[in-house]
């Protein structure tokens, strides 16, 4: 299985994919193609909160981590 990529790899890449999203809608030619592009731009722009969420739950598991075993250190002392 591979391995993920770094997040801040993964939030440029959905940047990238922004971009292209936006010159697509500039270029669609009709509604449906336009409505298109915003569904994607949608999934695009959920997946890079996903991502920056996903972070900040990361770095609070360590930091809630790193307290308990500072009590633990307390305790046993």
């Amino acid at each position: 299985m591979d391995k993920h990529k770094p997040s801040d790899e993964m939030v440029k890449d959905l940047d990238n994919l922004l971009s292209k999203l936006n010159a697509m809608e500039i270029v669609a030619s009709d509604d449906h193609q336009k409505n298109s592009v915003k569904i994607m731009r949608g999934l695009v722009e959920g997946q890079i909160y996903s991502v920056n969420e996903f972070q900040h739950l990361k770095k609070a598991i360590d930091l809630l981590t790193l307290q308990l075993f500072e009590i633990q250190n307390k305790v046993n002392h």
